[in-house]
């Protein structure tokens, strides 16, 4: 007589309550690492290699921060200068301070009409819905604060403008210095200057 089969037992994620060979398909799949290395490391062995990495990492930072005594005859001991405080970004990626500048572009819609966009002013410490005003009135059209493709606020002013701009901007605004303007044209970065 067979033997009757025994039903297969699965385990689930308690994080994600998936099937560990699932885990990476499910909805907080970083949540979900920790416990993969823990219990199946086998089946995602890059995941080990990034910790192993990490930790690698963590340690190489320590001994960087840590300062080294000189072996002076005095027995003082010097530290090494600290570093700039770096901000990171979640993944461990560093994030860039950005650069103070203004970059003034002219965009062409059907084939006639132009706008001239104007990004870079509030690192100035411009508020942007003033300047739009002032521009609307000194060039007699319409200006309007717009969020840019990268998420960040620029101005958009009706017309080609692009190079009676520099003038009255650092005329306005004393802080704007002319060598931080610059003109994009033909897709490449051109000092105003």
């Amino acid at each position: 007589m067979a033997d009757k089969p025994q039903p297969v037992r699965v385990v689930y994620c308690p994080v994600c309550s998936m099937p560990p060979e699932y885990c990476e398909f499910g909805p907080d799949f970083e949540k979900c690492k920790p416990w993969l290395i823990q219990n199946f490391p086998d089946l995602y062995p890059d995941l080990l290699k990034e910790t192993n990495e990490r930790d690698a990492d963590k340690v190489a930072d320590k001994l960087q921060g840590t300062g080294i005594s000189s072996g002076s005859s005095d027995g003082a001991a010097t530290s090494a200068p600290k570093q700039e405080e770096v901000k990171r970004l979640p993944g461990g990626k560093i994030k860039k301070k950005e650069k103070q500048e203004v970059v003034i572009e002219k965009v062409i819609r059907n084939k006639r009409k132009c706008i001239t966009t104007v990004k870079g002013l509030e690192l100035f410490g411009v508020k942007l819905s003033d300047a739009s005003k002032k521009l609307g009135k000194k060039f007699a059209t319409g200006a309007s604060v717009v969020k840019g493709p990268t998420e960040k606020d620029q101005i958009d002013v009706q017309g080609d403008i692009s190079y009676d701009i520099v003038e009255f901007i650092t005329d306005t605004w004393p802080d704007v210095p002319e060598s931080a303007i610059y003109f994009i044209e033909d897709g490449k970065k051109v000092p105003a200057a």
